[in-house]
């Protein structure tokens, strides 16, 4: 009985013991697993577009405060708010009976200076033939001329009043100086307007085309002076610098814009100048006072890096690439990009000419991985 119980203890001991040794080494060698095979590029230094990202603002090519040139009180709002409208289209209408009135006063006052300025024209015409027989005296006929002026002047300035008076009864009908989308009014039925406060009544905005403006630093703007003053980033003759809009899932606005201004000037305030662009926006996806993020092709970088799309890998807090050293060893790499051209990223910083980067595979591997890396195939050319 003794033995049999010798035996099973000796019997499970070696099975522990053999148990003990398949785990001694339980991380995985890979003496008898292939490496990954992943297509790598190896990095060119070559002439990419040189990229600036810069955040931005909307802002309407023209804008137009309407404001009241007549006095009264508003009858009626002839508009709906937030549609597009002609300039000159009839917005608001103000009370009209008291300009009405006024001008016909005027024109009673324009009459009469009518009446006048013929009374005296003939009483000069008959003391001129008669200071010609000298049957009067010359400073009668003097005296007569000069009535005879007053009422000229009398008549012009009442014809200026009939004038003034059609003018403030046509400013009665609120208009569109502008064509554009009109805003919410700022005044109701029954107010009280005043052409001497100049009171707002709503705002005409043109948003076809509209302008993005830009801040950049002083000192971005000296690098890239400096980097052109070097040569190393060539500007083309002529050509305007192309702008492309980013939208909040930063997906690019399929219409391209390009900087139409330039401040000369520093702002001292924040050390920075404005860039303004200018884009077509016939869909209105493009609001006064939205923010937005640009792209703006300025030259060409010669000696500048770039990578296929899918060769980026971008987190939220940065962007990086797989790279693969001369042992065959797979390592991750962050990297800072610039804005994208033509389906590549153009890289900034973090990659050197003659390195390998991961194109296709490097979500398969691990840093620190051996990986087979085999050359990338050509994208065959573009239809």
């Amino acid at each position: 009985m003794r033995v049999r119980q010798g035996m099973r203890w000796a019997w499970g001991c070696g099975v522990l013991a053999a148990l003990a040794g398949c785990g001694g080494d339980t991380a995985p060698t890979g003496a008898g697993t292939p490496p990954t095979v992943v297509s790598v590029e190896t990095v060119r230094a070559t002439e990419v577009p040189n990229l600036m990202e810069l955040p931005g603002r909307v802002e309407p090519v023209r804008s137009a405060q309407v404001r009241a040139r007549a006095d009264g009180i508003v009858e009626r709002q002839l508009y709906v708010e937030g549609t597009d409208v002609a300039a000159n289209a009839p917005l608001f209408q103000i009370d009209p009976r008291d300009l009405q009135a006024r001008l016909q006063q005027a024109r009673a006052s324009l009459a009469s200076a009518r009446a006048a300025r013929s009374q005296t024209a003939g009483l000069r015409a008959r003391l001129g033939a008669l200071v010609q027989r000298k049957a009067v005296s010359v400073q009668e006929y003097e005296s007569a001329q000069a009535s005879f002026q007053q009422a000229d002047a009398g008549l012009l300035e009442a014809q200026a009043a009939v004038d003034r008076a059609q003018l403030a009864l046509d400013h009665a009908t609120v208009r569109a100086p502008i064509a554009g989308r009109v805003g919410r009014a700022q005044v109701s039925e029954g107010a009280l307007v005043s052409a001497a406060a100049a009171t707002l009544m709503t705002q005409v905005d043109q948003l076809d085309p509209v302008y993005v403006t830009f801040q950049p630093s002083n000192s971005a703007f000296g690098d890239i002076e400096r980097s052109i003053e070097a040569g190393r980033i060539v500007l083309g003759d002529g050509k305007r610098i192309g702008v492309t809009l980013l939208l909040d899932d930063g997906t690019p606005l399929p219409v391209q814009g390009f900087v139409d201004f330039t401040e000369k000037a520093v702002d001292p305030a924040t050390g920075s100048r404005t860039l303004r662009a200018l884009f077509k926006n016939e869909d209105r996806r493009l609001l006064p006072g939205q923010f937005v993020r640009g792209v703006l092709a300025v030259g060409t970088v010669r000696d500048g890096i770039s990578l296929p799309e899918r060769a980026i890998s971008i987190a939220e807090d940065e962007a990086s690439v797989m790279t693969v050293n001369a042992d065959g060893v797979a390592m991750r790499q962050p990297v800072t990009l610039a804005g994208q051209a033509d389906g590549r990223w153009v890289v900034q910083s973090g990659l050197k000419p003659g390195e390998r980067v991961v194109l296709d595979g490097w979500h398969k591997v691990q840093p620190g991985q051996h990986v087979n890396a085999q050359p990338a195939k050509a994208a065959p050319p573009s239809p």
